[in-house]
């Protein structure tokens, strides 16, 4: 593959962004060599700027779940662009936004529209907050909640650890407030809210983790932390940031049956924009000013354009229900085709990752909702699980996948994204580069 104008574009970069690109994992680094710099993308493909071609399961981390460049997208959005790119004023699009996501899912009553997945959990964890007078929260380590300096936690060895931050600039007071449980793990929550009793305000939670691999909920576990945030007085917040209208139209709650007070939705919501939102139970979300004392702004909250974007993308999964069975099936033969070459497979509807660690048997989410384990080996179910992963090997692979003309997530602990635009004989083509490349690894 030729690679000279990538190069020279990185090289560029370096001299003027750090690292040479705007968001850490797209540096390539964890795979040992340097990033492709895409010029254009159509349905399922990415071409870069030496005009290779590669068949796309990052889908820009999530919100290609239609495709590159839906037709019906790309319209409306050129529409909107006539009419102006941003008004500082409420607009109608805004509305009708807000009225399809509730009608996707309803418990959010009441939502607010910003900028960013980071954006709309900071101000979820703000309300509730403000909502309950508390100041703690139970995150899971493993679970990326954005790049805000509360959530920036790791947790050490063992259930529970003093709380660190995982990035210089942190204060550590804003970590102190921040309590790092283990997913999947109900003991490491129970202790937690028994040492910190009357000040959890919020159990902050990826309802499927996708941010250490995919690693889908233990069954009981969502139902579980329900019960224990209403009995002890705090708010549940599902992050789905990735999740939301991915697993299923209604997200997370549609696909678990368990119900949150608050909602994060990023990646699709906005149709490959800008635009993420937060909403949840009327009375939680009152606190937000004008009406509450609960301060979030945003000069670009509920751009026109992205609103547009939002609105096209979401009435296409409602009008096509058809799209969420097509791929779970097309995700189902991936992930097949990883566990055939001995490789730990976890899978929630159309997100799913192979883990390289030796020995250790499939979590499938989608096909086995009983959650029980293989005979022979275990499954992986937590950032401790995660962490053993070969990354070396998934390295190896990743690079070989790549010369094949197939761009899976640049690291071990992403996951993999299918969308309606990766065709039967596209998926049965990757099932193959899938075999060469595991193989070829083993010799």
């Amino acid at each position: 593959m030729e690679k000279r104008k990538s190069e020279q574009l990185f090289n560029r970069a370096q001299q003027l962004i750090p690292g040479g690109v705007n968001s850490p994992v797209r540096a390539f680094r964890a795979v040992g060599r340097h990033p492709f710099f895409v010029e254009r993308a159509q349905g399922p493909w990415l071409i870069d700027a030496d005009g290779n071609r590669y068949l796309d399961y990052v889908c820009s981390w999530g919100p290609g779940i239609l495709g590159h460049a839906h037709p019906k997208v790309i319209e409306a959005v050129q529409q909107a662009c006539e009419k102006g790119l941003t008004f500082g004023a409420p607009t109608a699009g805004e509305v009708e936004l807000a009225e399809l996501i509730q009608a996707c899912v309803p418990d959010v009553e009441l939502v607010r529209l910003v900028s960013s997945g980071t954006e709309a959990v900071m101000s979820a964890v703000r309300v509730a907050r403000g909502f309950t007078g508390r100041e703690k929260i139970i995150k899971f380590a493993g679970n990326y909640h954005g790049h805000s300096d509360g959530l920036l936690v790791k947790a050490g060895s063992g259930l529970m650890t003093q709380s660190v931050p995982d990035s210089a600039g942190v204060p550590a007071g804003y970590a102190a407030s921040t309590l790092t449980a283990v997913y999947n793990d109900e003991e490491s929550v129970s202790r937690l809210m028994e040492e910190n009793r009357g000040q959890v305000a919020a159990v902050v939670v990826e309802p499927v983790a996708a941010n250490m691999g995919v690693v889908p909920p233990k069954p009981g576990f969502l139902e579980f932390l329900r019960r224990i945030t209403e009995d002890e007085g705090a708010l549940l917040i599902f992050d789905e940031v990735i999740t939301g209208f991915r697993l299923a139209l209604g997200g997370a709650t549609e696909y678990t049956g368990v119900s949150a007070d608050l909602h994060t939705f990023g990646k699709i919501v906005g149709g490959g924009m800008p635009l993420a939102a937060y909403g949840g139970r009327r009375d939680i979300m009152s606190c937000v000013a004008p009406l509450g004392a609960v301060y979030q702004a945003g000069t670009l909250s509920g751009n026109p354009v992205a609103v547009t974007a939002g609105i096209t993308t979401l009435k296409i999964l409602m009008e096509d229900r058809g799209i969420y069975e097509r791929l779970d099936c097309r995700a189902a033969k991936l992930a097949e085709a990883y566990r055939q070459e001995g490789l730990a497979v976890n899978r929630a509807g159309s997100l799913l990752s192979a883990f390289f660690v030796p020995g250790w048997d499939s979590a499938d989410g989608a096909a086995d909702r009983t959650g029980r384990q293989k005979e022979g080996g275990r499954s992986i179910e937590n950032y401790e699980d995660a962490c053993g992963c070969d990354t070396q090997a998934f390295a190896a692979y990743f690079n070989r996948m790549l010369e094949r003309g197939i761009f899976v997530a640049p690291s071990q602990f992403e996951a993999m994204f299918v969308s309606d635009a990766h065709t039967d004989a596209l998926i049965e083509m990757t099932c193959e580069a899938i075999r060469a490349s595991v193989r070829q690894g083993e010799t």
